[in-house]
């Protein structure tokens, strides 16, 4: 039996996580951290044992494993602080925000023996492993599409839409799910070029906010992204279309990822997350010399992705190999937002001057 604390007692870790901890038989949350009062209450009336105020009061004798889902801006802090404790920790995405970040998390891993968890669930749909078998039998991969367009989802939580607490919009949030995606698809690919551009049109209307999250605005204004645009080129010709929108002039949330292959063309069209405003079910086709086919799916439930990732705690952290996978990945994932950040920014700076 693993015992878990969960640092910070939000709406992912009350509405995604921890259902599903308490649904694994070798799993126990026996702890909860949060600062907020409100927050430890509810965690009191929900039967947890132990409930804290202070991360720094968690010890590796009394906890096997940390869940850290708070804002972004305090991801790295508290990971590297529990790290070097001793204790592992599955950390929400994104895993850091920056690359200096990166090395601070990778250094507390190796320091305190302990293994980090990346939690990014979208690799572990049934549909995107489906895309991973199918990638593998039409390549060389020559581009790929990652869209994950919003009809209304510009997140209600006021420090989302800060830069401060956040990190950044739409690219911090659904574009680390999208290059995660890519990541497992098909490795740490080397970007020769990178182009971005980024927009903020819906993210200040009241109308485009996600319904189906729960959240209170702050009334401060958002500065942040809820659209970005990306091209990426590698030295070789292979290039990636990336498409990240929190809100558009959509009528449903859709999420499509293509792979134009040397042999074939695999398009997967869904829609990631939990917002009810979806696309019907996941269909993957195989375009082949003219002729489409259809790549049967088993039929899964919203969230399911989560319960897998879940089930497979245990065993990650049994497996020696897991020590520095994630921070891997990680750097990888973070270095290519920070290039396409910086294209964006340094492309307004020009339009400003």
């Amino acid at each position: 039996m693993l015992r878990l604390a969960m640092v910070g007692f939000g709406w992912a870790a009350r509405s995604i996580w921890l259902p599903r901890l308490r649904q694994q038989p070798d799993l126990a949350v026996t702890a909860v951290v949060d600062p907020d009062p409100a927050a430890r209450a509810a965690a009191e009336n929900d039967g947890v044992a132990t409930v804290l105020d202070r991360h720094d009061d968690l010890s590796a004798t009394d906890v096997d494993l940390a869940i850290v889902a708070v804002p972004n801006h305090a991801h790295c802090t508290v990971a590297a602080t529990l790290l070097r404790r001793g204790i592992p920790v599955f950390l929400e995405k994104p895993v850091c925000l920056t690359g200096t970040e990166a090395e601070e998390l990778a250094s507390a891993e190796k320091e305190g023996g302990a293994v980090l968890i990346a939690g990014s669930a979208a690799r572990y749909r049934v549909d995107v492993l489906a895309l991973g078998r199918v990638a593998a039998d039409i390549g060389p991969i020559r581009h790929v599409r990652l869209d994950w367009v919003r009809a209304s989802g510009v997140p209600g939580t006021g420090w989302f839409t800060r830069q401060e607490l956040s990190g950044g919009g739409a690219l911090v949030d659904l574009g680390w799910h999208l290059l995660d995606v890519l990541l497992a698809v098909l490795g740490p690919v080397a970007f020769d070029d990178v182009v971005g551009t980024i927009g903020r049109d819906f993210v200040d209307r009241r109308s485009a906010q996600a319904a189906w999250k729960d959240g209170a605005t702050t009334g401060a204004t958002a500065d942040v992204e809820d659209t970005v645009r990306g091209f990426l080129v590698t030295a070789d010709g292979m290039s990636v279309a990336l498409h990240a929108s929190w809100a558009s002039h959509a009528t449903h949330d859709l999420t499509v990822i293509e792979l134009h292959g040397h042999a074939g063309t695999a398009t997967l069209t869904c829609t990631f997350g939990f917002s009810p405003n979806r696309v019907g079910d996941p269909v993957l086709t195989l375009t082949r010399d003219g002729a489409t086919s259809t790549v049967p799916l088993a039929a899964e439930p919203v969230g399911a992705e989560y319960d897998r990732q879940v089930a497979a705690l245990t065993p990650l952290l049994a497996d020696p190999a897991s020590r520095g996978r994630a921070m891997d990945d990680a750097r990888w994932t973070v270095r290519v937002i920070e290039r396409v950040y910086a294209s964006a920014q340094g492309r307004a700076a020009c339009a400003v001057a």
